[in-house]
């Protein structure tokens, strides 16, 4: 566990003298990435300092209704303007994430910026890219370091109604509304503060969670009765999806959202994964249940990474083959999933 008191007069000491500050969140951003962006853009803009804000592609539509997200800009949408805000910056925070490459095509511009450089994560394994780099695994969310880090900068709760709604999204996002993910009583002593501020939390659950389209819910259906797999073996399942299969149903970004937690619903089954077919590679997620390490699987063979109990990694190979490759590698990680030392 991180000990945030050393950090948070530092952090403070580089936000207070920096007069033009970015934020900018990772490739594909998430609720915890989108939502600890515009908790730190409101906590930032309540002192008065010039803060803007890039996402390297497009926000998911469930998130477009937080306040401020229509402030955020989309770097493939608008390279240039995206371009001249790094170059601009005198500090540029980084937030939900610690590898370069997860900035898409930003990622030259940021990592050649004179800017200084701060990290703001949750996950394992950082790289030294920032002169300041604030990590915890241990919290279940980048917005839950957030609060901490405001609550210690601003000697106190800071808690405005976009500030709390943008941490609440990040904490329930990232747990899947306390489902799975690394959660602690503080956490909730956190989400007990928010909900006491006067959050309409009905309302953002289901903005969140029940707003789908009919497309996507047949999407689910199909996954689950044609293309879902139980190994009970292995206490494992897996989903695929092709090309074809997301065409069929109007795949939209974050339609698959989810999808991969859905067997760990079934009983005595601890992992789970779900392979989507890509131009040219297969993207693959991973949940599990228990001690089973999926980071360190997606770390070993798929050359991804993430949480203990959730991760994702890439394979580039037909998805054909990507199945028979992880069978092979589920294979080998046997005694694991039945519980061997």
């Amino acid at each position: 566990m991180t000990d945030l008191a050393k950090y948070t007069k530092e952090l403070r000491k580089l936000l207070e003298s920096s007069s033009n500050i970015l934020l900018i969140s990772h490739i594909n951003p998430d609720g915890d990435a989108v939502g600890a962006q515009l908790a730190l853009y409101h906590y930032l803009n309540s002192k008065g300092k010039k803060v803007n804000m890039i996402s390297p592609n497009n926000l998911q539509e469930f998130l477009k209704w937080m306040d401020g997200a229509g402030e955020i800009n989309v770097f493939i949408r608008n390279r240039k303007k995206c371009i001249r805000l790094i170059g601009e910056s005198d500090l540029i925070v980084m937030i939900d994430f610690n590898q370069p490459s997860r900035l898409g095509e930003a990622e030259k511009y940021v990592t050649e910026a004179h800017a200084k450089k701060v990290i703001i994560d949750h996950h394992l394994d950082p790289l030294t890219i920032a002169d300041l780099v604030v990590t915890d695994p241990s919290k279940c969310a980048t917005a839950e370091l957030i609060y901490e880090l405001i609550t210690g900068m601003n000697n106190g709760v800071f808690l405005s109604k976009p500030f709390a709604e943008a941490i609440y999204v990040g904490i329930i996002t990232d747990t899947g509304n306390f489902e799975y993910g690394t959660y602690t009583g503080n956490t909730l002593r956190i989400i007990a503060e928010i909900i006491d501020s006067g959050i309409e939390k009905e309302k953002i659950l289901n903005v969140v969670y029940n707003n789908f389209s009919v497309d996507r819910m047949k999407l689910q259906g199909f996954a689950l009765n044609k293309r879902m797999t139980v190994l009970p073996e292995y206490h494992s399942a897996y989903i695929f999806l092709t090309k074809n299969d997301l065409a069929e149903f109007n795949h939209e970004k974050g339609d698959t959202e989810g999808f991969v937690n859905l067997p760990l619903s079934i009983g005595g089954i601890v992992f789970s994964a779900l392979l989507i077919e890509k131009d040219n590679f297969v993207k693959l997620s991973f949940r599990s249940k228990g001690s089973f390490p999926v980071n360190e699987f997606a770390s070993k063979y798929f050359a991804g990474g993430g949480h203990m109990n959730a991760s994702g990694g890439e394979y580039y190979d037909s998805l054909e083959n990507t199945i028979s490759y992880f069978l092979t590698v589920l294979k080998e990680n046997a005694g694991k999933l039945n519980g061997e030392k």
